[in-house]
């Protein structure tokens, strides 16, 4: 049924850079095939850390870590999944790029639309944040930004890598915001940018 309960979840975002100019280049067997390439490489790492890929929007994914199924490791699930995504797509796919954004807040989980179709999703700032953060990270070496809050989570919950594997950075004015949020940037093993 229609509904939903509030709780606290990561999001990850992925967005791919210039799938428009890429479409023009090739043909469509091509773009589908980077495409379902793309998407395996987000559904593998998502699955691998026990999130869940919620949905594919067009040429982006949006995935939840910490519903429906509780989890209190999901932000640093969340975050441990944009690192591995971002050194994938590198090494994988290296003819596209992507932008990778990360948020932990209090988020609806639930089924949103119509009583005869619906499906389940999550809104919320943490939503909206992450989906903020894909669009920065375009511009960031290495193509991933998080929030602070997400890195701050994640250490609560007892993971060290969190605190070895993400530095903080000035804060951002995201859009639709009227205060500026504390970013993280992943600290990547050298010689990666």
């Amino acid at each position: 049924g229609l509904g939903g309960e509030t709780r606290v979840a990561s999001v990850l975002f992925v967005d791919l850079v210039g799938s428009t100019a890429y479409a023009t280049e090739h043909d469509a067997t091509e773009v589908v095939a980077v495409l379902n390439r793309f998407f395996g490489v987000i559904v593998d790492e998502v699955d691998r850390r026990g999130g869940l890929v919620n949905k594919f929007i067009g040429d982006a994914v949006l995935a939840i870590f910490g519903a429906p199924v509780h989890d209190e490791t999901h932000a640093g699930s969340a975050l441990a999944a944009a690192r591995a995504i971002a050194i994938r797509l590198e090494g994988e796919l290296p003819e596209i790029g992507a932008g990778i954004g990360v948020a932990t807040g209090t988020v609806v989980a639930g089924n949103v639309g119509h009583e005869s179709r619906y499906e389940y999703t999550v809104i919320g700032d943490a939503v909206n944040s992450a989906s903020r953060l894909t669009e920065l990270a375009k511009d960031e070496p290495g193509g991933v930004l998080a929030m602070w809050d997400t890195v701050v989570a994640a250490v609560e919950c007892g993971d060290p890598d969190a605190a070895t594997h993400w530095e903080k950075r000035r804060p951002e004015l995201l859009r639709g915001r009227t205060e500026k949020t504390a970013l993280a940037v992943p600290l990547w093993p050298s010689p990666r940018i």
